[in-house]
């Protein structure tokens, strides 16, 4: 085994560091992902529902399919779903959403976008990735509804039991 003279030499022979150069590269800060028009852009995904978001810096105007946030999703609770990424990273107000979603219902659709505005947000400025991972805003929700078997009235439901 090598010379070790000092625990911080037993800690990178433990660990497998070659040197401290190795890993100055493995963490390396993350660059942020903008286009030719300053924008981010990420896909976000909800039981099957799928939305294409852009953001940009701006006033805190959300568009969805074309409308604005209030009039696309009418209910309070999906308003407040789609201002949660927002909230968490402490910018309010500072960030324009262009959104795009397709498929599933409403409350599927504001997951989406919700997802893609949180994916948006951590490209745009990298340093909000650790609030929004936190709050579980950067994981796909992967429920999804079960499918219907054979032999079952619905996925698990058995037709009604008749003895005589």
């Amino acid at each position: 085994m090598a010379d070790i003279k000092s625990l911080d030499d037993l800690k990178s022979a433990v660990s497998g560091a070659a040197s401290p150069a190795a890993a100055e590269v493995a963490a390396a800060p993350r660059e942020p992902k903008r286009d030719a028009l300053g924008r981010s852009y990420a896909t976000g995904k909800r039981k099957d529902a799928v939305a294409r978001v852009w953001v940009k810096p701006g006033s805190g105007k959300v568009v969805v399919n074309g409308k604005e946030m209030a009039a696309y999703f009418a209910r309070p609770v999906l308003q407040m779903i789609l201002r949660q990424p927002f909230q968490i990273a402490n910018v309010e107000g500072q960030f324009d959403v262009y959104a795009t979603v397709a498929g599933g219902g409403l409350s599927g659709q504001a997951g989406a976008v919700k997802h893609g505005i949180s994916k948006a947000l951590q490209l745009y400025e990298p340093s909000l990735r650790g609030a929004l991972k936190a709050a579980g805003f950067l994981t796909r929700d992967s429920r999804v509804v079960e499918r219907k078997k054979y032999g079952k009235a619905k996925a698990r439901r058995s037709f009604q039991f008749s003895k005589r």
